[in-house]
């Protein structure tokens, strides 16, 4: 069998069958697959120019702009590798992930606040400036690059993951990978090619990468880009783009349906609600269900580039709670554990240069170790248990704290919710809750517990609980744990 095109060929390939279609709408600006693959070449043969050459790193710092699509194109296209960094993180985590990837070029808005600590403090061959040296480095070439034949297995996106403690690690992504997720998407998503995706979300976060932004730019669908979400804006921007697709967490949702406008908002064109990072709640569900949009909820991790499962619109009110079934060119199974294992032509090999860490993540046979534990029915829908390392001991018995908040977050006046289990004297461990409630209700942490009562097991049952503002999380959208556990100590 051929192996899949680099990712740097795709412009080109779409430039070649769709040229006239928008590819990318910013702001007033709307780019066709012609303008982008010009646009490509021209920063591919500057970037040449500068030295970028094969196996070179090219990071990105900044917002979702047409910028980050074209750097990664440009930088795949030398047979280089694009590496997008988390603009939300504390200026020495950018300078250890900087330094870790050591790239030749850095791409960098300069209102991103670490922009003046990495011009000053990181040795680089070339910064390149959003809205400066970038786009005159674009509009000054006159060559235009043709991609390079690059091997699928070579390497393509150094992608960190999201991990919460320790330092970061970077999972090397290949061109075969990120095809074979987008072609996993296309399968199971059931896109076309008329697709046009709005998305706020980061695309330095695999989901936004993967199962929006490039699946939609190899149907030769529209990306809407967004710097970052707004309720009334993204209301505003689903009816005048006619927008069928959005990419988000079950919070952005919910924020949008407590909205003012969300009775009256024209949702007609919306076809699929793409959502990661938590489980859907079934009331979210039913608020939706007659507007029309269907939820694609899932599974994922940056290491599968990121799809593993997917629970498909005709279930996604039957088997709600479940992250549903394998995407098609993806393996899953169970260890002894519950621990779910993952192979297929979309997981990566391992991180960049950390051999222990790589050897750790795999089993002899070649599956990933997730790190999350779950549960498969007779028909193949996977729940959720927990993260691994989660899971507390209460009395003698395992809790798994997304099963309590799973309850908590089905009361009527709670938004958000988190568990953590926290030391006990006499218990080994119990519960301690963070909720977020609804605007103007007056429900008690008392109020809560009670409600508690006959729908939890009593070991189950956290012990305390905080009524808070917001709940603190990582870039994905995933609850920051170690931060909530940290707070407990302060």
């Amino acid at each position: 069998m051929t192996p899949p095109p680099g990712l740097g060929t795709w412009t080109a390939r779409r430039a070649r069958s769709s040229p006239e279609r928008v590819a990318l709408v910013h702001g007033p600006t709307r780019t066709t697959y012609a303008e982008l693959d010009d646009r490509v070449r021209r920063l591919a043969a500057g970037l040449r120019g500068l030295g970028v050459a094969p196996g070179d790193r090219v990071a990105y710092l900044g917002p979702n702009h047409p910028a980050f699509v074209e750097t990664m194109f440009a930088t795949t296209a030398l047979g280089a590798v694009f590496v997008p960094l988390n603009t939300r993180l504390a200026a020495d985590e950018v300078a250890f992930a900087v330094a870790d990837t050591a790239p030749r070029i850095l791409v960098v808005d300069p209102d991103v606040s670490t922009a003046a600590m990495l011009s000053s403090g990181v040795s680089m061959a070339a910064l390149l400036t959003l809205g400066g040296t970038f786009d005159a480095l674009i509009m000054d070439t006159t060559e235009r690059a043709e991609p390079v034949d690059t091997d699928p297995d070579a390497l393509a996106v150094l992608m960190f993951t999201s991990g919460t403690t320790g330092r970061p690690k970077a999972a090397c992504l290949t061109h075969a990978n990120l095809t074979w997720n987008a072609l996993n998407v296309v399968v199971d998503v059931d896109l076309a090619g008329d697709e046009v995706c709005l998305l706020s979300a980061p695309l330095f976060h695999a989901a936004a990468l993967g199962m929006t932004c490039l699946p939609v730019l190899l149907k030769g669908g529209t990306l809407v880009l967004e710097q970052a979400f707004d309720v009334d804006r993204t209301l505003d921007l689903v009816e005048r783009e006619r927008v069928t697709v959005m990419f988000g967490v079950p919070t952005m949702f919910a924020t949008i349906a407590r909205s003012p406008r969300f009775a009256d908002a024209d949702l007609s064109s919306v076809r699929y609600l793409l959502c990661g990072g938590a489980p859907v709640p079934p009331s979210l569900l039913e608020v939706y269900a007659p507007r029309g949009p269907a939820f694609l909820q899932g599974y994922g991790m940056t290491e599968a580039a990121p799809g593993v499962l997917l629970l498909d619109p005709a279930h996604a009110r039957s088997r709600a709670g479940t992250a549903g079934r394998p995407h098609f060119f993806t393996d899953v199974t169970l260890a002894s554990s519950g621990e779910i294992l993952v192979r297929g032509p979309h997981v990566v090999s391992g991180y960049w240069q950390r051999p222990e860490e790589t050897a750790a993540a795999f089993t002899g046979a070649g599956w990933f170790r997730s790190g999350d534990v779950a549960e498969v029915d007779d028909e193949g829908f996977h729940r959720i248990v927990d993260r691994a390392k989660d899971l507390y001991i209460s009395g003698g018995e395992n809790v798994s704290p997304a099963e309590v908040e799973g309850v908590l977050a089905a009361h009527p006046d709670v938004v958000d919710v988190a568990v953590v289990g926290v030391p006990d004297d006499r218990w080994g461990e119990v519960g301690h809750a963070w909720v977020v409630l609804a605007p103007d209700v007056d429900t008690t942490p008392e109020d809560l517990l009670a409600w508690l009562d006959g729908r939890l097991a009593r070991f189950k049952a956290p012990r305390t609980v905080d009524v808070v503002a917001t709940l603190p999380r990582n870039p994905t959208g995933k609850l920051d744990k170690p931060a909530l556990r940290r707070s407990l100590r302060q």
